[in-house]
C-alpha cells in the first residue's frame, strides 16, 4: 500500500523528522497567531502516523473517508494531516514515492483499497503444561521438554490478529514437538483460505515452505551482526504478533491449564477447548449487551471449526 518496506519507510521518517519539526516551529510562531505555544488541542495522531497517512494518500490517493477509517479519526483530520505534512515531503524532494493521481471522481474506497491486502492474518504460538511424569521410563523420555525441564503437554492455539478471538485449537502433544511440527500435523495450513496470512515466532522458521503467505521474524546470520534493517523487520513483525499474548494469557488464567496436570494427560485438549468457549460465551454476553454490531463476525472461525 506505501510501496516501502519497514527499513525504509524508517529511514524516510528519519530525513522527515527534523524538516516537520522545523515547519511546526515556523507555524507555531507566525505572525499573527493568537494562541501560546503548546495551547490547543493535540495532534490525534503520532508524527510517525501521520507520515504513514501521507504516504498511503501519495500512493493511493483513497478518499478522506477511508484515510479517517483506516487510521481512527474524521475525515476533516485526515485532510488537515495531508495538508499539514505534504508541502514538508515536497519541499525536501521526499515525495518520491508518488503515483498519478487518478482524479477526485476516481479514487479509491475502502473496497478497493483493500481488495491487493490479505483479508485476515491468524497467528500462531503454543504454551506448555507442566504432567506428571509417567511411570514407563520409554513414555517419560517422550513427554520430558528440554525448553522447560520437565514433562509437559504442549498446546497450540491460533488467533485473528484482528479481534484475538480463537481460531484454532488442536489435539495436544507432548512437550518436546516441535512448533513446526505440530503446526503442520494439526492441518490448519490446509484449512485457511488463500488470503489468510499464517505467521509465528521464530519456532516456525520454515512455514513459507509448506504455505505460501507464511512470516516468521528473520533469523541472524551465523557468525554476523544482525542488519540494521533485519532489527527494524522484527520490530515490527513483533508488533504484529502482540494479541496472542493476552489470548493465551486468558486461556491460561484457568488453573486447570496452568497448575500441574493430575488427570495423566487424559482429555486436556477437551479442557482446553472448554476454556476457550467460555471466553466465546463470554463475548457473545458482552455483544448482546451492547449491540450485536459492537464485535466484528468471525467468518475465518466458522470456516476452521
Amino acid at each position: 500500500m506505501t510501496g516501502l518496506n519497514v527499513a525504509q519507510f524508517t529511514a524516510l521518517e528519519t530525513d522527515f523528522a527534523p524538516r516537520f519539526e522545523q515547519a511546526e516551529a515556523t507555524r507555531l510562531t507566525r505572525p499573527g497567531r493568537r494562541r501560546a505555544i503548546g495551547a490547543g488541542h493535540p495532534f490525534e495522531l503520532t508524527r510517525r502516523d501521520q507520515l504513514l497517512l501521507t504516504v498511503v494518500w501519495l500512493r493511493r490517493y483513497p478518499i478522506n473517508a477511508v484515510l479517517g477509517y483506516l487510521f481512527g479519526i474524521e475525515e476533516t483530520t485526515a485532510l488537515r494531516t495531508v495538508r499539514r505534512v505534504l508541502p514538508v515531503l515536497e519541499a525536501a524532494g521526499l515525495d518520491t514515492m508518488r503515483l498519478p493521481d487518478p482524479g477526485k471522481w476516481r479514487r479509491p474506497g475502502l473496497a478497493e483499497l483493500t481488495a491487493e491486502l490479505p483479508a485476515l492474518t491468524v497467528i500462531i504460538d503454543t504454551f506448555e503444561q507442566a504432567v506428571q511424569r509417567p511411570e514407563d521410563r520409554a513414555e517419560a523420555d517422550t513427554d520430558y521438554s528440554g525448553k522447560k525441564k520437565r514433562h509437559t503437554l504442549k498446546t497450540q492455539v491460533a488467533i485473528r490478529a484482528d479481534d484475538g478471538r480463537v481460531v484454532d485449537l488442536p489435539p495436544s502433544r507432548p512437550g518436546p514437538t516441535a512448533d513446526l511440527t505440530m503446526l503442520k500435523e494439526s492441518g490448519l495450513l490446509e484449512r485457511l483460505p488463500d488470503d489468510v496470512t499464517p505467521i509465528g515466532d521464530l519456532a516456525y522458521l520454515g512455514i513459507d515452505a509448506v504455505h505460501p503467505r507464511g512470516a516468521t521474524p528473520r533469523r541472524k546470520p551465523r557468525g554476523k551482526p544482525r542488519p540494521a534493517e533485519d532489527i527494524v523487520s522484527n520490530t515490527a513483525f513483533a508488533r504484529r504478533r502482540v494479541p496472542v499474548e493476552p489470548t493465551s494469557g486468558r486461556l491460561r488464567a484457568y488453573q486447570a491449564l496452568t497448575q500441574t496436570d493430575r488427570h495423566h494427560r487424559r482429555a486436556h485438549t477437551q479442557r482446553a477447548r472448554h476454556r476457550r468457549s467460555r471466553q466465546s460465551v463470554s463475548r457473545r454476553l458482552t455483544a448482546a449487551a451492547w449491540g450485536e454490531g459492537s464485535l466484528p463476525s468471525t467468518p475465518i472461525a466458522q470456516h476452521l471449526q
